[in-house]
């Protein structure tokens, strides 16, 4: 009988506990069902407002000068002193670098004293020349005695009252003044020769003169206009020699900027140009906007499109070559344009707006559009410009970039 009851005891109490088990769930409040509440996206709007508006196109270019303009030494000497240095702004006339005057002036000094010895050997041609001028009469009177001599002691011979000696004598006189007459006439012919010849050299010699003084000129270096020292090549102590350089500078009013015009657009602005409009666009550096003008485009063209110059209207002086900027090309003003922020636009074609649905409820509606470019807006952020014909004014654009953004998301307008 003990054993039976000690089988019996489990069992008992596992039936007790299965009963009191089902009583417990069968007797347990019930609770209501889960609601699905849809969440709701809180989001910024601008009305929208179609208006003719300029396009402008971003290029990315680099300021460059054609005048950079390097002075060379103009002959070999030392380097006595230097002004300037990489940056300074110089005005007109500035001194900017001396070579040693001592490497020039004796040379000078040379050329100077080699036209005084040929000014005074013209001085003494022309001299020589009179000379012979005078002389030659004095010539021609002596042989004309001379021949008179020959033919007295000729007729003395005849009259055999004359020795043969003396006539020769007098022939040989009259021979040797006959050859003084030719010398100083063949003199008096050769003189322009030798005046031409001495003239040749001194005009040599003036013009060494003049290339060494011009040198010695240039050993004094000064800046040509108002400009900017891009690079000093040497220091006081050097020694350069001819055409060696030594100051490379440029002035401001010289300076442009080069942009690479892509070649969807590079069309449109070849037909603004050959009709004569002015193309503006804007640069800012140091938080201030440099006003360029689009003056030319290059000779050569490449496949991503062409390269075009800008110049430089006002603020010159913020610029260095080089320098690398973020142009603003204004383009042709379009109508029916909306003026948005960038975080309104997804992927570059479309944008929500608002909608009431059937129960009262605000949502997205997409949008799609023609991205036309970008514009800096009056507060000065980046706005893009985009139509269509679907947006009307007074419409309601969210402005609020949502990376879940989808079709008939519910959403609430906030300031």
């Amino acid at each position: 009988m003990k054993k039976l009851s000690l089988v019996l005891l489990p069992v008992v109490i596992l039936a007790v506990a299965l009963g009191l088990f089902r009583f417990l769930k069968a007797t347990k409040p019930e609770q209501p069902p889960p609601k699905v509440q849809e969440r709701v996206w809180r989001v910024a709007v601008e009305a929208v407002n179609p208006q003719s508006l300029a396009p402008e196109l971003v290029l990315y270019g680099a300021v460059e000068t054609p005048e950079l303009l390097t002075l060379a030494a103009s002959a070999t000497a030392w380097v006595e002193q230097v002004r300037v240095r990489d940056g300074d702004r110089v005005a007109e006339q500035a001194l900017l670098l001396q070579l040693d005057p001592r490497d020039f002036q004796p040379r000078i000094a040379q050329a100077q004293a080699e036209i005084d010895d040929l000014d005074a050997q013209i001085e003494s041609e022309n001299n020589r020349h009179q000379t012979d001028i005078m002389a030659l009469e004095e010539e021609r009177q002596l042989l004309e005695l001379a021949s008179q001599g020959v033919v007295r002691q000729q007729r003395l011979k005849t009259q055999k009252v004359g020795a043969e000696q003396a006539l020769d004598e007098a022939k040989q006189q009259q021979a040797q003044q006959a050859l003084a007459v030719s010398n100083r006439e063949m003199s008096i012919a050769d003189h322009p020769s030798r005046l031409r010849a001495l003239q040749a050299k001194l005009a040599s010699a003036t013009a060494k003169l003049e290339q060494l003084e011009l040198e010695y000129q240039r050993a004094r270096l000064q800046a040509p206009y108002a400009a900017v020292i891009a690079d000093v090549k040497v220091t006081a102590g050097d020694q350069v020699s001819r055409g060696d350089p030594l100051v490379t500078l440029y002035a401001t009013a010289s300076l442009e900027v080069r942009a690479r015009i892509p070649a969807p657009h590079q069309e449109e602005i070849i037909a603004a140009l050959n009709a004569g409009e002015t193309l503006a666009a804007t640069a800012k550096v140091a938080g201030i906007e440099v006003p360029l003008r689009l003056v030319r485009l290059a000779g050569q063209a490449a496949a991503s499109g062409i390269d075009g110059y800008f110049a430089v209207q006002d603020h010159g002086e913020l610029l260095r070559p080089g320098q690398l900027l973020r142009v603003r090309l204004e383009r042709h003003p379009q109508p029916d344009i909306v003026a948005v922020p960038m975080a309104a636009v997804y992927g570059g074609e479309r944008v929500y707006e608002l909608m009431t649905d059937a129960e009262a409820v605000t949502r997205m509606q997409g949008v799609a559009i023609e991205m036309l470019g970008t514009r800096l807006g009056p507060d000065g952020q980046e706005r893009a410009l985009v139509r269509s014909p679907e947006l009307s004014a007074g419409d309601q654009v969210v402005v609020t970039h949502m990376p879940n953004a989808v079709e008939g998301l519910r959403v609430e307008v906030v300031e």
